[in-house]
């Protein structure tokens, strides 16, 4: 591996064998030098700075281990190395260090397969969104109840068809049932529709609500006692 940096599990990193290529060292040097440092204790957090890993040599094909080190754990391994060369190429790790954070930094184009996953989940998220939308219409639909104006034709077309059921407003059965028949067919709009009040009446059931009005009639019973009130009132008219 000839990059001075690279990245490993989103990490900037170098590798104890590149420490000892490029600073004219043996690889067992170098790894004794991080034992060390380990086994001082005066870095509490070396497992932050150096991670042991291996590697599979390229000549035998036999697997060593190495150690893996970010921009500090490489600074203080480095440190105490002398000479021109050491200060030359201690100055470039630090410079590619840098180069690499300045690149991760940057906006970066996303590829094909990226561009597809995001794609994707824009799609989930614009479909978990729709979704959410439509069950709070359907909920909004659900729960909204009629406006006053509907509540009001309600009203005046269930007036309209009780005074037609008592024979119109100067039958006898209106001047003496009215308040009863009225009673009975508020109490059947709403048994029907299964509300407290016909203004709980749901919106989206406002049509089903006027033709059941237009279809009600009194019970049979009632029906009776309407036609009896208006018969014998005319009948007493005759005598």
């Amino acid at each position: 591996m000839n990059q001075l940096v690279f990245i490993k599990n989103n990490h900037i990193v170098t590798s104890s064998r590149n420490v000892a290529r490029d600073f004219d060292k043996g690889h067992r040097e170098v790894l004794r030098a991080i034992d060390d440092i380990k086994k001082s204790g005066v870095v509490q957090n070396c497992t932050d700075l150096f991670y042991e890993t291996t590697y599979i040599h390229e000549q035998n094909k036999q697997e060593y281990r190495q150690y893996l080190m970010n921009r500090d754990g490489f600074t203080l391994l480095v440190m105490g190395f002398t000479g021109k060369q050491a200060m030359n190429f201690r100055y470039r790790y630090m410079n590619a260090f840098n180069q690499m954070e300045q690149e991760l930094q940057k906006p970066r184009a996303l590829t094909e397969k990226e561009q597809r996953i995001e794609m994707l989940k824009l799609s989930l998220e614009l479909e978990e969104k729709t979704q959410l939308h439509d069950e709070r219409i359907t909920n909004l639909e659900e729960t909204m109840r009629i406006d006053g104006a509907q509540e009001h034709s309600l009203n005046k077309k269930g007036k309209r068809v009780v005074v037609e059921s008592l024979g119109g407003k100067a039958s006898p059965a209106y001047k003496h049932m009215a308040f009863k028949v009225f009673s009975a067919f508020w109490r059947d709009f709403k048994n029907h529709f299964e509300i407290p009040r016909y203004g709980d009446l749901p919106k989206k059931r406002f049509e089903e609500g006027l033709r059941f009005i237009g279809m009600w009639q009194p019970s049979t019973s009632l029906k009776i006692e309407i036609d009896s009130t208006n018969n014998q009132q005319t009948f007493n008219e005759v005598i």
